[in-house]
């Protein structure tokens, strides 16, 4: 068994490649270790079938294993397309496992990867074939660890798919968590669903002009979304056959984007999310003066945009936040820092000059995000969050 990670090894690089052969994967990692501080190297364009692109490895001592749910909300019509029918909602649910047994989890489908490319990076040398095929570290159909664990529900940002976030999924799970990763119809690139077909997010995303009340709208429907979620994860006929491996009383909530400002939405409406994590979101949820109460809420994102008096809805959030809390910044970090996207967009030399390497990014990420939720859901004190470290220079701590 692999042991803890001290801060110092969180600070070095994880391997992500994107390679033309197998051999030169090993190349391409020393690179990227090497380049980590001073942003990622631009590869030449390569033939489409050659290229391969690799998550970084989780971090923590558990293999992972994950199972897909999807959920039907017949409570609810869908807000964005009424005439659809009732609420679907699509779910990777990611847990530690016994062994990395079973078939490895795709990271998307084709139909999927195809609609991505079509929305997210258009006339690329990258194919659906080389997104769906993305190395991932989960497996399907693979044993549990035994126990009872922290459940963490992921949001993604509008428009992308709940695959955006597997860099974090599978390293929380990998830690120790349940991992419930949410798509919400009609919101990402595009999302199968089982008889219905491939949604995409053409009737909320290309709209003249934003729904009713804004993206404030839509960060209310998500909550409503990931109450429903939970409702059906540690209710009293849960949809998931491994349910009795959550620990109920330990829930928490991260999102990049708008899934960042669903995660402060959601604590808001629902008591039973204990902590949680917006990772550069901008916030359209006001908190009234109560805050969330005691739960604890973390603030992460890039330090061009977040940084204090860059964006008023972290000044004013931060101010009404009543329990612990945390507002960090990421030096030459990106929206897409915060996302497995940074890895496909840094290689095909679409990262603006001087931008954090990808695996930087991600390997940040995950540290103090994991830190986060083990400090508050675990209940183990990490000093990664108590101040800055020399070992992560890029991370700073802010208390305006």
């Amino acid at each position: 068994m692999k042991t803890p990670l001290s801060p110092r090894l969180l600070a070095v690089p994880l391997t992500a490649c994107l390679t033309l052969t197998v051999t030169a994967c090993a190349t391409a990692t020393a690179s990227a270790v090497s380049a980590t501080r001073s942003g990622p190297a631009i590869m030449g364009a390569a033939s489409p079938a050659a290229l391969r692109l690799e998550l970084p490895r989780p971090t923590g001592p558990d293999p992972v294993g994950r199972d897909i749910l999807y959920l039907v909300d017949k409570s609810r019509k869908d807000p964005w397309v009424p005439e659809s029918g009732p609420r679907r909602l699509m779910v990777s649910m990611y847990y530690p496992a016994r062994s990395a047994t079973g078939a490895p989890a795709p990271y998307m489908t084709p139909e999927e990867a195809t609609s991505f490319l079509q929305r997210k990076a258009p006339g690329t040398n990258l194919t659906a074939e080389i997104i769906s095929g993305i190395r991932t570290y989960a497996h399907t159909g693979t044993r549990p660890k035994n126990g009872r664990h922290p459940l963490v529900v992921v949001s993604p940002g509008l428009s992308l798919p709940r695959a955006s976030l597997t860099f974090l999924a599978e390293d929380l799970a990998s830690r120790g968590y349940v991992v419930a990763a949410v798509d919400h119809a009609y919101e990402s690139s595009g999302t199968t669903f089982p008889g219905v077909g491939l949604l995409t997010c053409a009737p909320l995303c290309d709209q003249p002009k934003p729904p009713e009340g804004g993206k404030a709208t839509i960060t209310k429907n998500r909550a409503k979304d990931v109450s429903f979620v939970l409702d059906r994860l540690i209710g009293r006929h849960p949809a998931w056959k491994r349910a009795n491996l959550i620990n109920s009383k330990r829930i928490g909530m991260a999102g990049h984007s708008l899934g960042g400002d669903a995660a402060s939405a959601t604590m808001l409406a629902d008591t039973r999310v204990k902590a949680g994590i917006n990772l550069d979101g901008t916030i359209s949820a006001t908190l009234p003066a109560t805050g969330l109460g005691d739960r604890p809420f973390l603030l992460m994102g890039s330090q061009s945009d977040h940084s204090p008096g860059k964006d008023d809805t972290w000044d004013s959030t931060w101010q009404n936040l009543r329990g612990w809390k945390r507002w960090l910044t990421v030096a030459q970090a990106e929206h897409s820092s915060f996302t497995d996207l940074a890895i496909p967009k840094s290689k095909i030399g679409q990262s603006a000059p001087g931008t954090i390497a990808a695996e930087r990014g991600i390997a940040l990420t995950r540290a103090y995000v994991a830190a986060f939720f083990d400090q508050h859901l675990k209940n183990k004190k990490q000093p990664l969050l108590d101040a800055p470290t020399p070992d992560n220079p890029e991370v700073n701590f802010h208390n305006p």
